[in-house]
Formats: structure tokens, sequence, C-alpha cells
């Protein structure tokens, strides 16, 4: 029996994100189409997200404010 399946279309940073998360267990991705495809599987993708956006904040790094241009 073949898993259900979702088509996700990310940048290739993303990608490469979601292929290090799906590495640890094989449990997510069904193929890797292209440098900006995956399918995966459609019980995983809440998951997913969550993993990659626990990522995210682990790596981002908050840029400066810029002052405003209206003040002086």
């Amino acid at each position: 029996m073949r898993a259900a399946g979702v088509l996700i279309t990310c940048d290739p940073a993303i990608k490469s994100i979601i292929m290090q998360i799906d590495s640890e267990k094989h449990d997510i991705i069904i193929e890797d189409l292209d440098e900006t495809h995956l399918f995966v599987k459609e019980n995983m993708v809440q998951e997913l997200k969550k993993k990659v956006e626990e990522r995210l904040k682990e790596t981002h790094t908050p840029e400066e404010t810029l002052p405003d241009s209206d003040k002086e």
C-alpha cells in the first residue's frame, strides 16, 4: 500500500532543510522531483512544517532595524 502524497514547491534552501529532516528517519519524502519540488507523505505535512519552522528559528538571525527615513 502506498502512502498518499502532497506536492511541495519551495526554494532550494528550504528543500535542503527538508532533506536534512528526512535524512534522520527517511519517513517524510516519497520522491525528490527536482531542485524546487518534493513529493511528501500527506500525513507528515503538519509535522514537517513544524520542524522546518523550528530549524529556521534556530538558524535565523534578525536583521538590524533601519532608522525611519521620515524622522530627522
